[in-house]
């Protein structure tokens, strides 16, 4: 019984986050790809399905062999989501080094820290998650103005003459990005770099390494898998950030959340705001099966 009672729960162990994602990831990709195969009309919901659950399986059939993907071939035809989806991919990627620069003096000035004081430190990088991301967005619109605190506090120091225009520029998005993915950067930095063995790096300044070539052939790689989870949490949400962008960027600020927004709610022109929803994942999955195939040899090699 005991070992029947065990098979159980291995089994719903397996099964319940497997529920979970088939449910709340691959139930809604399903029903937004078929919506992108759909025609717009004027109509509630604004599009003719392609497809009725209702259908008998022939009639599935049918349409299948008369499938549409007017809307794909849209969005290769028209520049405007190209250069979107480039945009995105670029301020996604600068933002995450730029997150990664900052955030590894901090999760490593934590992981050295005595031990009593680390559950304070760890308090003061998830304190800003108390608040509502959309205040700290606004707030930083009335910090980057011309007429913001930072400009004032430049301006009384006597480093500038004339305000910066740093708001509705690509500049004020970076400092909202990174600000706003700080924390996803320094958790899983920090979980990796405090469970270091600290007599590695003296052995390899015992062997004759300095301290920063230590840091690089010891500190550096043990800490991969860290680096890795951390651009995966800050990567994957800021590819199609929306409130960042529209509250900080300018007119050439031109993300893919944006293009989603419009096409949605402006346009509404669902199917193909559905299609482009679809590449976006699409996208996305390339970099999460990258950090699975990484960290299935992380494992391998530590066992």
């Amino acid at each position: 019984m005991k070992a029947l009672g065990s098979s159980i729960y291995q089994r719903l162990v397996i099964i319940v986050p497997y529920a979970w994602l088939l449910i709340f990831f691959l139930a809604p990709f399903l029903i937004v790809f078929r919506i992108s195969l759909s025609t717009k009309a004027l109509s509630v919901p604004p599009y003719d399905p392609s497809f009725a659950w209702a259908d008998s399986f022939s009639d599935w059939w049918d349409k299948l062999q008369t499938m549409s993907f007017d809307n794909y071939v849209w969005l290769t035809g028209d520049p405007l989501y190209m250069n979107a989806y480039l945009q995105s991919l670029q301020i996604a990627g600068i933002s995450t080094l730029l997150t990664l620069i900052i955030a590894y003096p901090i999760a490593y000035g934590m992981a050295q820290a005595p031990r009593t004081i680390r559950p304070t430190l760890l308090m003061l990088v998830i304190l800003p998650f108390w608040t509502s991301f959309l205040i700290r967005v606004y707030s930083w619109m009335s910090i980057l103005s011309t007429t913001g605190l930072l400009n004032q506090l430049l301006t009384a120091l006597g480093i500038i003459h004339e305000p910066l225009v740093i708001l509705n520029t690509n500049t004020a998005v970076y400092i909202g990005m990174v600000y706003s993915y700080l924390p996803f950067m320094v958790l899983p930095l920090y979980s990796a770099l405090e469970k270091m063995d600290g007599t590695l790096i003296e052995a390899a300044q015992d062997l004759g390494c300095t301290p920063i070539g230590a840091f690089w052939r010891v500190t550096f790689p043990l800490s991969l898998p860290g680096v890795i989870a951390g651009c995966m949490l800050v990567f994957i949400p800021a590819v199609g950030e929306f409130v960042i962008p529209d509250l900080l960027g300018g007119s050439e600020t031109l993300m893919i959340g944006k293009v989603l927004w419009t096409e949605f709610y402006s346009n509404t022109d669902w199917p193909l705001a559905s299609a482009v929803a679809t590449i976006l994942l699409l996208v996305l999955v390339v970099p999460i099966v990258f950090f699975q195939h990484f960290q299935a040899k992380a494992d391998e090699k530590g066992r």
